[in-house]
């Protein structure tokens, strides 16, 4: 997956704030996102004012966490790997990891045989299912450190073709032309 100009700016944003400009009026929690703008969370009236024709997302709440809906963000994002989840009969993405404790057996199953355990590659909290990330904010730093070890390895080949032929010779030119034991010379002419 390419991440997305705007992805970084989406997971960093403080949602559910109250918009300034909307102090006054019901609904002005800054619960939306601009892919076009990448910039901070408005309110419902503000999206009518400024972001009329722009792709948007509306981020939720769960347990005080952000999620957003898969059916919006499917469209503009890869999603596969990450967790999903059915919350008032929508299914949902958590936006960022969620505080849990590590798990310290990570990859371990249950003390049931038949029962097997499911952790986020990223963050070890455990799964319901058989998916990799408990959050597409987790999905992007997995990236982030595979993207970063692919280029360090890539570098390194570089480096190893550019010195591949810079190497001395295993003997040096002196060492090559020296006799071995003792010299045996032609006799003296008489």
């Amino acid at each position: 997956m390419e991440e997305p100009k705007w992805l970084e700016c989406l997971l960093r944003t403080n949602f559910f704030n109250i918009c300034p400009r909307h102090r006054e009026t019901p609904r002005n929690e800054c619960n939306m996102f601009c892919l076009s703008c990448q910039n901070a969370a408005f309110c419902f009236y503000c999206r009518s004012s400024f972001h009329i024709d722009h792709t948007v997302l509306q981020i939720r709440r769960s347990s005080y966490h952000d999620v957003v809906r898969v059916s919006e963000i499917e469209n503009v994002l890869d999603i596969r790997g990450v967790q999903t989840y059915v919350i008032n009969s929508a299914r949902v993405l958590f936006l960022n990891e969620r505080p849990q404790p590590k798990n310290p057996s990570h990859g371990a199953t249950s003390s049931s045989p038949k029962t097997i355990s499911y952790f986020c590659e990223t963050c070890c909290r455990t799964l319901l299912d058989p998916f990799r990330f408990c959050s597409l904010g987790c999905k992007v730093e997995e990236m982030r450190k595979n993207k970063k070890e692919e280029e360090e390895r890539l570098r390194k080949e570089r480096q190893q073709e550019t010195h591949k032929g810079t190497h001395p010779p295993t003997h040096t030119s002196s060492n090559s032309r020296r006799r071995k034991g003792i010299p045996h010379r032609a006799p003296f002419a008489s």
